[in-house]
């Protein structure tokens, strides 16, 4: 419980903490980078010939590995493992809770006469069959119905956690069915791929296989560990659900890209050391806007690698934070007040030649390679925008999107002066029939096609999805999300709008068209089509929702309601057609989306409740006795009308507690009544509007009451640690 005593030990821990540094295993970087890691070197010291063979095969091309191989993987990786002192194993896999999962089991096994031997084999490496059976699955199997299997995935490379080997897996259903986020990201890689290469041979038949890229930036507050135990909501809920906004909070911006305090100096280094050991190429580190708010990204890696590496990097920070005295705080919104925290992913393509598609070139050539992936970006945001938004809905996100520089609901696309002019320039340059004029024009245009500039234009930071120069950045991802969430939509759109393309293009050159003036008719055709969901202006004023409405975009400001797209025939067809996830599969994550909000809407609420009655309730409570008593005092001190005026004050302050204590008391009751009326809906998506409508507003209100009160109580009284305590002491 959070008493007065404890908020200040609490501060009173957090004075006396010192840095803790520690040595790196190497002064250079490069001396231990990727140490904890069975790649590309580990793999050539500790397999056959043949058999690196196979993994490089499987990496590249998807290929089986044959049973015999996989004994051979099994037994190299096994060895190198125990060169380092591994003991378990365990098939490591990212559930459909957000979080990673892993279950060990050790090398040893025993044999006759007492002794034991060290055994891994393929079948270990391979499969498993983990049971999992309390994971979400959305009605997909009950939880009688135990398997669940996890199978290697190949393509990300085996590693090393303390004493145990983690084989990154997915995580599949006894049916089949993906019951995780990885299966999905690998399926909507494979669709992308076959997609953007296909495009490709228009331009350069060498191409055979596209990567998809991401570089995430992820933002995180610390605590320390002190004050975030005496603090009953953050401890629960992962935010602040009370506290009065402190005078100094952002406004100076003195907090951003200042120097970065030593103990939280002493954090980052040793947790970028275990990172940087685990392959995950973290390079960039500084204060982010708000007070103790921190941002870390990485380089650049291929898709799959990259969504491993953050939900591996978010474990490390939260081991590492504790060593250090210290909680990370993932919530998109943990202060009210202040910037939240988002995750924003980086997006691009690139070729086994060593191009990235969405940079733009030197040649008129190249650049129309680079406007058709460009254009069909936009085109594939713009026809799906309602699905790019469901992928990053959650309780946390509803919290910061459109808030202190987060961008808004509305999905729209930044791309800077230059391209839109250029785009407009496209659009106008062929409107009304084609003559054979005209198609001579066309051809000759693309020879003065204007050259597109790396970084010519500003970021537009309240854009949701802004073009960054030879990359696309999703801003609107949360912090604490999975990014193969949205990666997964987002590599699926594109991969059906590249089709579409290709099928159209292929379509004019069966009638006569040439190649190049076949692709530039269809691409100004969709920069016409898509043009409503291009905006390069304030993504926070009121004009810009009003204009959206106007352009017939979606404003979906809740997570039930947007949510609502995984229901609709077309985006089950979508999912479907492009073999990335079922509607099976589909419906299930619908389900358990809803269930997630839901329960952590329920939590907020139930652990309002508990902090109004219990502490802030009953800490108001005995600060008015002694004003009672005090005006009691002064009028056995004083008579008649001094009386009456030495005590007005004190008069008016028991007034207004009382005042702010019956409402916080019947706000609660109200939100306890309405909680259990939502809780026996059966219906998961109106359940969980019923918390989002009838509940969660009622959080809000009680805070705005006890933060009132929080103004009026002695500072020595107040139970819970301040929120200028929260932001500005570590």
């Amino acid at each position: 419980m959070s008493t007065p005593r404890l908020r200040h030990k609490a501060l009173e821990d957090v004075l006396n903490r010192s840095p803790k540094f520690s040595d790196p295993p190497a002064q250079r970087i490069s001396d231990y980078y990727g140490a904890h890691v069975f790649g590309e070197d580990a793999m050539r010291m500790f397999l056959t010939e043949e058999a690196y063979y196979a993994v490089r095969q499987a990496i590249t091309h998807g290929s089986r590995i044959e049973r015999r191989l996989a004994d051979q993987v099994a037994s190299g990786m096994k060895e190198w493992a125990a060169t380092k002192g591994a003991t378990h194993y365990t098939h490591w896999f990212q559930p459909l809770t957000g979080l990673s999962a892993e279950k060990h089991d050790a090398f040893f096994e025993p044999i006759a006469g007492g002794r034991s031997i060290e055994r891994f084999d393929g079948s270990m490496l391979v499969q498993q069959e983990p049971d999992a059976s309390s994971f979400p699955n959305g009605g997909i199997r009950n939880t009688f119905e135990a398997r669940g299997y996890t199978a290697w995935d190949p393509s990300s490379p085996a590693f090393l956690i303390g004493r145990t080997l983690c084989i990154p897996t997915i995580f599949i259903s006894y049916t089949g069915e993906a019951l995780d986020y990885k299966m999905p990201l690998l399926r909507a890689i494979r669709a992308i791929d076959d997609a953007a290469t296909a495009v490709c041979q228009y331009f350069d038949k060498e191409v055979t296989k596209v990567v998809t890229t991401l570089g995430w930036e992820q933002e995180y507050f610390l605590i320390d560990k002190a004050l975030f135990y005496a603090r009953p909501d953050i401890m629960m809920s992962g935010r602040a659900l009370f506290g009065h906004i402190p005078a100094k909070g952002q406004q100076l911006e003195d907090h951003y890209f200042g120097s970065i305090p030593d103990r939280v100096r002493a954090f980052m280094r040793d947790f970028e050391t275990e990172a940087l050991m685990l392959g995950i190429p973290v390079k960039t580190r500084h204060n982010e806007v708000a007070p103790n708010q921190f941002e870390c990204a990485p380089v650049f890696e291929e898709l799959n690698l990259a969504v491993d590496h953050n939900v591996l990097l978010m474990d490390i920070m939260e081991k590492t934070a504790q060593k250090h005295d210290f909680r990370v705080l993932l919530h998109e919104k943990p202060y009210a007040g202040v910037n939240g925290s988002g995750k924003h992913n980086n997006w691009s393509l690139a070729t086994n030649t060593g191009r990235n598609l969405l940079k733009p070139a030197k040649t008129p050539k190249e650049n129309l390679q680079f406007l058709t992936f460009f254009v069909n970006t936009i085109a594939a945001i713009h026809a799906h925008a309602d699905v790019l938004r469901a992928s990053i809905a959650s309780a946390g996100n509803d919290h910061r999107l459109g808030a202190n520089e987060a961008p808004p609901a509305i999905i729209s696309v930044f791309i800077g002066e230059h391209l839109s002019n250029l785009l407009d320039g496209l659009e106008k340059n062929i409107k009304g029939a084609m003559s054979p004029d005209r198609k001579t024009e066309l051809k000759l245009d693309i020879g003065r096609i204007p050259p597109v500039m790396l970084d010519n234009t500003d970021r537009n930071r309240t854009s949701p999805f802004a073009f960054t120069g030879n990359k696309f950045e999703f801003r609107a991802v949360g912090s604490s999300a999975n990014c193969a969430g949205p990666m997964t939509v987002l590599n699926t759109i594109v991969a059906e709008q590249l089709i579409r393309f290709k099928k159209e293009v292929d379509a004019l050159i069966e009638k006569g068209a040439k190649k190049d003036e076949a692709i530039l008719r269809v691409l100004r055709d969709l920069i016409v089509r898509s043009k409503a969901i291009r905006f390069e202006g304030n993504g926070y004023g009121d004009e810009w929702v009003k204009e959206a409405e106007g352009r017939g975009l979606s404003n979906l400001k809740d997570t039930p309601r947007a949510l609502d797209v995984w229901g609709r025939k077309e985006t089950k067809k979508l999912f479907s057609d492009m073999g990335v996830l079922s509607p099976v599969e589909l419906e299930a994550r619908h389900e358990i989306e809803l269930h997630s909000y839901m329960l952590k809407i329920q939590i907020e609420s139930r652990v309002a409740g508990d902090l109004a009655q219990n502490h802030i309730i009953p800490t108001a409570i005995a600060y008015q006795n002694r004003l009672i008593e005090n005006v009691r005092g002064l009028r056995d001190v004083l008579s008649g009308e001094k009386a009456k005026v030495a005590s007005a004050t004190q008069i008016k302050l028991i007034e207004e507690m009382s005042e702010r204590i019956t409402n916080i008391k019947v706000l609660v009751d109200e939100m306890i009544e309405a909680r259990r009326q939502a809780n026996v809906i059966e219906d998961a998506r109106d359940r969980a509007i019923a918390y989002c409508d009838k509940v969660r507003p009622y959080l809000e209100r009680i805070r705005y009451n006890s933060d009132k009160l929080e103004l009026l109580v002695d500072d020595e009284l107040w139970p819970l640690p301040k929120m200028r305590e929260l932001l500005f002491t570590r």
